[in-house]
């Protein structure tokens, strides 16, 4: 069995207290992941069971499976960009610096925040997005830190980042509510038995054809769910590795610093020696030039126990690797196809020492979402179902939710966004039923409950999280 100092990167004199906040932190994150899965069941399966295409209990075991396989291949197919847009809004290379109880205390203050106002709008039966309840976990934690004595100039969040998910979780709701009256519209004049629009009648199990479709609909929603989710919950987790174990885990553990400082030089050369059209251009590749020299420096010169370093190289990675990309993607620079295919190798090789991620993470990550996905679940199915519209759902606004949340979800992994679910599915099933009957189909309760806690979210967590920081730091 390894060591502990191997598996975490930890001295074995810290297994007291550390150790065991570390792993209290692992289990939240994996709690996180639990709740958010029986948080966002609803968003599949509501509609299969609501249309009688499934029984609750097929529908809930399938979608967890569904999920589980949705986290576990989000590798593959989209890569980890939406958990590492997750770790890195959180500048923890800023933060370490100054202590790592610093650290744990922000970690903790995120995860016990998110999961609380998580289980209270679960209780209440309010389709709430966990995507929003992290983002203003890890904003109210970020604040608070820089906003404290003795932290004046520091930088408590990457704003950055932060407003870029911000904008695809403000846009992708009424992404969904406008696509989704579109699709009704299109079915309308395309579809000519018009069993698919009626609600199911009590008792009587929907044509062979449209439950196909729906289980279909609701497997690509389980999915993608999976998919883009689950990455939020491994963002989370690199969050608690990097704060807990950075040297261990910052790098991946095949990073050759030497070679890549090699292969720099190699870049720094042909960027000097390269051709520009004017003046400007060739002083932005001159100081492009220094970049490039200057972190390979740093890499020579890296100490590898030293988590300052460590934390350096870690952030500068991505910006040499985006400086680097801008001359690649210059006309007429690099003449030399040699010299372009190395650009856009030292660029490819740089992301991809970013972007480490130990299986171990994506195994728990899968295993907690697809286990919670199958429990707590009737809460929010019968909002989603029953109180959304003023009717019963019928086939074709069930199936249009459902194909447009997969969908936009699908869409927003494939470009590294994170995304609620939550919010494109009820989106969806809300512009489904004003598509058919218009806006008076909607009870005007629920979407007033679910608007305000789409509103009140983001402030609420973070000053949730922001007072819990605080509180944990006076004793961490």
């Amino acid at each position: 069995m390894p060591k502990l100092k191997e598996m975490f990167g930890m001295e074995v004199g810290l297994t007291g207290l550390l150790l065991g906040m570390f792993v209290l932190c692992i289990l939240l994150v994996c709690f996180f992941e639990f709740v958010n899965g029986f948080h966002d069941t609803a968003n599949a399966v509501a509609t299969v069971i609501y249309t009688k295409s499934l029984k609750p209990v097929h529908a809930v075991i399938w979608s967890g499976f569904v999920n589980f396989l949705g986290v576990l291949a989000s590798s593959w197919l989209f890569g980890m960009a939406v958990a590492t847009k997750i770790s890195s809004i959180l500048p923890l290379e800023t933060v370490l610096n100054r202590s790592v109880h610093e650290a744990i205390a922000m970690v903790l203050a995120v995860l016990v925040g998110s999961i609380l106002w998580n289980l209270g709008t679960w209780y209440l039966g309010i389709p709430c997005s966990s995507s929003h309840t992290l983002i203003g976990s890890l904003l109210g934690a970020g604040i608070a830190y820089a906003a404290l004595p003795g932290n004046a100039g520091k930088v408590g969040v990457n704003w950055n980042e932060a407003i870029k998910i911000g904008n695809s979780l403000l846009i992708s709701p009424l992404f969904g509510f406008s696509m989704a009256i579109i699709l009704m519209f299109i079915l309308k004049r395309v579809i000519e038995d018009k069993l698919i629009f009626k609600e199911p009648d009590p008792g009587q199990n929907p044509p062979f054809y449209i439950r196909a479709v729906l289980i279909c609909t609701c497997t690509l929603v389980s999915f993608f769910h999976g998919s883009n989710d689950g990455q939020k919950g491994i963002g989370l987790m690199m969050i608690v590795l990097l704060a807990f174990a950075p040297t261990q885990f910052a790098l991946p553990p095949d990073f050759d610093q030497k070679a890549l400082a090699q292969k720099l030089r190699l870049v720094e050369n042909r960027i000097t020696v390269a051709s520009a059209d004017n003046y400007e251009l060739e002083a932005i590749m001159c100081n492009k030039a220094i970049s490039v020299g200057n972190f390979a420096n740093l890499l020579e010169n890296l100490d590898r126990n030293k988590v300052k370093d460590v934390m350096k190289v870690r952030k500068q990675l991505g910006l040499i690797a985006k400086d680097i990309d801008i001359l690649a993607k210059e006309p007429n620079v690099f003449a030399d196809k040699k010299d372009l295919a190395l650009m856009k190798s030292a660029v490819t090789e740089l992301k991809g020492k970013t972007t480490y991620i130990p299986f171990w993470t994506i195994l728990a990550i899968s295993l907690s979402l697809g286990i919670g996905t199958m429990i707590g679940w009737k809460r929010i199915v019968v909002t989603i179902g029953e109180k959304i519209g003023k009717r019963h759902m019928t086939y074709a606004e069930g199936a249009t939710a459902e194909l447009i949340a997969s969908s936009t979800i699908g869409l927003a992994s494939g470009l590294g966004l994170p995304v609620s679910t939550t919010h494109v599915l009820s989106s969806g099933v809300a512009g489904a039923m004003v598509a058919t009957k218009g806006i008076k189909n909607l009870q005007a309760g629920t979407v007033k409950n679910i608007v305000l806690a789409w509103l009140l979210t983001l402030p609420a967590t973070i000053l949730l999280s922001g007072g819990l920081y605080i509180l944990f730091r006076m004793f961490v």
